[in-house]
């Protein structure tokens, strides 16, 4: 089954994410303000749009996959944004980590143009998003995600809609506490084993078939080992998202200690200069802390 997609993001997420689609036989038109980013996924095989209104016309689907909130209300109800542009009955799907909040109220605000949405934010960072392999949780109706299923199959090994609009980003609020969580516990280990003076490869491979096991810690461990910070998910868009969380878990009652932590954590790193690092460089934080740096022998 083949679409015409506006896709609006290339980044380190949108950019793989576009090149499978088109690489699957979609029909993309690519925008960003990044032009070298047009550029490689014109010469893929996309069409390239220089302004939203042309993501926008004359396409069925439009993906958008940006930083936060803000840049994603600008890029659909900016001037010359999508929804001034989009046909009735397009399917916005975002992709981005925003909140429940956020992503109702987008919902809400579009369908008022008959433009349905939905909120399908993703888990795996850059490796999955280049391979297609990709964990998508969705919100949004029932008839949508049927009619757009085979773009989430070309983008993600496991697609699931979760329910109503919301319901994807409230998913992905709660990967992101175990993701983050996970890494910051790996942390303490490493640390912890590098202070002893162990081989922590050694230690890693020991361990990794047994309960503490993760696709986090074989995703992350070789890098750390590596000192390759270079982002798949980055420290400030992860101090975003866990802002989200701590923000949506105070609205409905609900206390987060661990995750409060983490959230002051992330900011510890910022103010150090680590915001544009992996998240797997949570690992800085507690290496500052034991002067220690985690490495090879």
């Amino acid at each position: 089954m083949k679409s015409s997609i506006g896709f609006i993001g290339l980044g380190i997420m949108g950019k793989p994410m576009a090149l499978n689609l088109i690489r699957a036989g979609q029909n993309v038109t690519a925008f960003d303000i990044n032009k070298a980013a047009v550029e490689q996924v014109k010469e893929a095989g996309a069409k390239s749009a220089f302004s939203i209104q042309e993501a926008a016309e004359n396409n069925e689907v439009i993906i958008t996959m940006l930083p936060s909130a803000k840049h994603v209300k600008e890029v659909l109800f900016g001037t010359d944004g999508v929804a001034a542009f989009a046909k009735p009955g397009t399917i916005v799907i975002d992709m981005s980590s925003l909140s429940p909040v956020d992503s109702v109220d987008i919902a809400n605000e579009l369908r008022k143009k008959d433009i349905h949405m939905m909120d399908a934010p993703v888990s795996g960072g850059e490796p999955k998003a280049i391979d297609g392999t990709l964990s998508i949780m969705v919100g949004g109706g029932e008839s949508e995600f049927a009619a757009t299923k085979h773009i989430f199959d070309i983008l993600g090994s496991e697609t699931v809609l979760v329910g109503d609009s919301g319901s994807g980003a409230t998913a992905k609020l709660a990967n992101q506490i175990i993701v983050n969580l996970n890494i910051a516990a790996m942390s303490e280990a490493l640390v912890l084993a590098a202070k002893a003076d162990i081989d922590i490869e050694k230690m890693y491979q020991a361990i990794r078939g047994g309960l503490a096991g993760s696709t986090v810690l074989d995703a992350k461990v070789p890098m750390i080992l590596d000192r390759n910070f270079k982002p798949g998910g980055r420290i400030d868009i992860n101090l975003k998202d866990i802002t989200n969380v701590m923000d949506t878990a105070h609205s409905i009652g609900v206390p987060l200690p661990l995750t409060s932590q983490l959230l002051e954590i992330f900011h510890a790193l910022k103010a150090d200069g680590k915001a544009t690092d992996d998240h797997g460089g949570i690992v800085q934080y507690y290496e500052k802390l034991a002067h220690v740096e985690v490495g090879r022998k």
